[in-house]
């Protein structure tokens, strides 16, 4: 949709470094009508203090919104981000995402009441990761095959999402196995949809709660698109702390029950009420 305004949500907790390599991304996007809203799971000043030095000269408007630490509650400052939208579409990614210079253009272009984007990532080693620099951004070099084989081992599948072009990632999309699920690096949906299904459930943890938001999406009735080759960013390695055995079996059996009864609203999200 031509000038779609968008509303750009990127999650981070305590890791400016990577945040800094993204928020640069989003200050060299070809598309202008959209903000973007850093949510932050009770990072400590340093990340505030980060992002208020890109506000000063940013070319869109630049939002946080914070938090406690109380452990993960990624979910509950996700959906408070959904209700502060100032966009009726939302595009959610994470601090670790680079965005190509289209990244947020190619989102606009196949938004679509009834759906919700499905976009993937190219991911990096944790040396290439290191290695990409604000000004490798600017330039675009690291969207760049040849500079970043020359960084390190960036693999074929890798490269060909980077490389594919207009017409070959409309190929990939269309032949590609992987299912278009709703994955928070980088998908995209109408707020009211979001809003008419209650948003994430806060219950979950790390492991799958945007898998399951997409699932409560399918359930009421909006269809996934595939833009998995079409919308780029780059993925920065990290250790995930956070990732536990019990969170990821708690996890699938909320998804279980979604699935097997067909829900598409939570009691554990936006609106909180009892089973």
């Amino acid at each position: 949709m031509k000038n779609l305004p968008i509303t750009v949500i990127v999650s981070t907790y305590n890791s400016e470094d990577w945040l800094r390599k993204v928020l640069e991304g989003y200050k060299h996007q070809i598309y202008d009508f959209f903000e973007v809203i850093v949510v932050d799971d009770g990072s400590k000043d340093t990340t505030r203090e980060l992002i208020d030095s890109f506000r000063a000269d940013y070319p869109v408007p630049l939002r946080h919104l914070w938090h406690e630490d109380e452990g993960y509650r990624r979910q509950r400052i996700l959906n408070i981000a959904i209700t502060k939208a100032a966009h009726d579409y939302i595009l959610f990614t994470d601090g670790d995402c680079i965005p190509r210079c289209d990244f947020v253009s190619e989102h606009a272009k196949y938004a679509q009441k009834g759906y919700f984007l499905s976009g993937g990532y190219c991911k990096l080693n944790i040396d290439l990761s290191k290695k990409i620099t604000q000004n490798d951004i600017a330039t675009a070099n690291c969207f760049d095959t040849k500079w970043l084989n020359k960084q390190g081992d960036l693999g074929f599948k890798q490269g060909l999402k980077i490389s594919s072009g207009p017409t070959l990632s409309k190929i990939l999309d269309f032949l590609t196995p992987t299912a278009a699920t709703f994955n928070n690096c980088n998908s995209s949906a109408w707020k009211s949809d979001l809003i008419a299904i209650n948003g994430y459930d806060e219950r979950m943890k790390y492991g799958g709660p945007d898998r399951e938001i997409g699932e409560r999406l399918v359930n009421f009735k909006i269809r996934p698109k595939q833009i998995r080759h079409k919308a780029i960013c780059l993925h920065l390695d990290h250790p995930r702390g956070y990732k536990t055995k019990e969170s990821l079996e708690r996890n699938l059996e909320i998804r279980r029950i979604v699935k097997a009864e067909k829900r598409t609203w939570t009691n554990f999200g936006i609106i909180k009420s009892e089973e």
